[in-house]
């Protein structure tokens, strides 16, 4: 017979659990970057201007490419395999990993950049 100190401590720590799971969105598995924190960047660093990215409110440019599953692309601007890595790096310097392409760099740090690539790919 399991005592009832023992079954409130499991069930405390299946809330904890569970908590710390919801605390954070979903993103790409093996990579550092918080997708909710990424989120709010976008919106801070105002990539709406140029692209159309669902769930960002305003977020309706179209001077770049649309954003919508960028988590299932194959490439990324048509030319690098979109990995979460080669995403951060893209965001970070787009010029660096492809030289002359239309966008450009926006002085977004290296965290920053993982945790924007990390809400991307939640947009699956």
């Amino acid at each position: 017979m399991v005592s009832s100190g023992t079954q409130l401590l499991a069930a405390s720590l299946l809330a904890v659990a569970t908590a710390a799971c919801e605390g954070k969105a979903a993103g790409p598995d093996n990579f550092t970057g918080d997708a909710r924190r990424g989120t709010d960047l976008v919106k801070q660093y105002k990539c709406g201007a140029c692209h159309d990215i669902p769930g960002i409110a305003g977020a309706d440019g179209n001077v770049g490419p649309p954003l919508h599953r960028s988590g299932t692309r194959t490439y990324i601007a048509g030319y690098i395999q979109n990995s979460p890595d080669n995403m951060a790096d893209w965001i970070e310097d787009p010029q660096r990993a492809l030289p002359g392409n239309a966008m450009p760099r926006m002085g977004i740090p290296q965290k920053d950049a993982r945790d924007i690539a990390a809400f991307l790919y939640t947009l699956k």
